[in-house]
């Protein structure tokens, strides 16, 4: 993808032209472009944009999508990704078809006692009884409750953290050998210091579902924001873009596969550490629930809340995913 394409994509034909004119690959790529160029291409492009001829003059160099239907795909492609998805999904269900077919025979043949392993119709049964009661709804919704806070808060402090550290030399020198030595201590390994700061009601529970969010969020923003490459960089410059205008539109959308990973990754952490404090100290949530499926020796709940644990996680990995690729779509414009 030429140096043009990429500009072209961010911030319209006009600009496209403009990398097209003044930014061949040599020019942006070693930093050599002139400063006489720089300033011909940023005067021809005010003064074209004055006159509203310079669309005129220049057709636009993005693509017609017109013609290939209403999400820029092919007709004749379209039934090639459908098919292409229900093979992926099919792929996909094969192991979780085969335990779940082994788990049907081991009930029925007996290879494990009820007491290790529950009939999968006594944990369907026994979700029935929960929905009903609303008990599983109750816990189920404190449990969300619990991640929504924590993780808004983990992320939030991410993205600023990771922000600074990417965007300002100064900012990284400061604050990246505590955040790394910090960062290698595990999430659960803080629980003893925090339940004598703050006790174990819910303030731990967000703080430490915040922390486990917080890490990989900030370290993948980081990361994304350093890996902007320096043409995009450029191109800002010779568009005499200000620094909120090349951080909106240029390094922002260039990080954001890195950053969405280190969301999704915060997301699925916040969960399971929710899991696992709720374990330690809750006496309501999912993670309770489970506790007290052990202590009564009912593994039927315990396997009803695993399952309802594991379907929430996937669901809210699967949302993430889909406002991700719905950010990125100009990627698909530049491929």
């Amino acid at each position: 993808m030429t140096i043009a394409g990429n500009c072209q994509d961010h911030f319209g034909s006009d600009a496209g032209y403009v990398c097209e004119r003044f930014g061949s690959v040599n020019g942006f790529g070693s930093g050599r472009l002139k400063t006489e160029d720089r300033r011909s291409a940023i005067h021809q492009y005010r003064l074209g944009h004055r006159s509203g001829g310079w669309r005129h003059a220049y057709p636009p160099l993005r693509p017609d999508w017109s013609a290939q239907g209403p999400a820029g795909v092919s007709p004749t492609t379209a039934p090639r990704r459908l098919i292409g998805r229900i093979a992926v999904l099919g792929a996909g269900a094969v192991v979780p078809v085969l335990l779940l077919a082994l788990w049907v025979i081991s009930a029925r043949v007996g290879w494990l006692t009820e007491q290790i392993l529950p009939d999968p119709r006594d944990v369907l049964q026994t979700a029935r009884d929960y929905a009903a009661s609303g008990e599983l709804l109750a816990d189920t919704a404190i449990s969300l409750r619990r991640v929504a806070e924590g993780f808004a808060i983990g992320a939030a402090l991410g993205l600023v953290i990771g922000a600074a550290q990417g965007l300002s030399q100064g900012a990284r020198a400061i604050l990246e050998l505590p955040f790394f030595v910090i960062s290698q201590v595990p999430v659960l390994g803080w629980l003893p210091l925090l339940i004598l700061l703050v006790g174990i009601d819910e303030e731990l529970k967000v703080i430490v579902i915040a922390w486990s969010a917080f890490v990989p969020v900030a370290l993948n923003t980081a990361q994304g924001m350093r890996d902007v490459p320096r043409t995009l960089r450029e191109v800002g410059q010779v568009l005499t873009f200000d620094p909120w205008s090349m951080l909106s539109r240029i390094i922002v959308p260039a990080a954001v596969p890195s950053i969405f990973t280190g969301l999704r990754e915060g997301l699925a952490h916040s969960w399971q550490t929710l899991v696992a404090v709720e374990l330690f100290a809750s006496s309501e949530g999912l993670g309770y629930l489970m506790s007290w499926g052990r202590q009564l020796f009912q593994l039927d709940i315990v396997v009803m809340a695993l399952v309802v644990v594991g379907a929430i996680g996937l669901a809210l990995n699967w949302t993430l995913g889909r406002v991700e690729r719905r950010l990125r779509r100009w990627q698909v414009q530049t491929g």
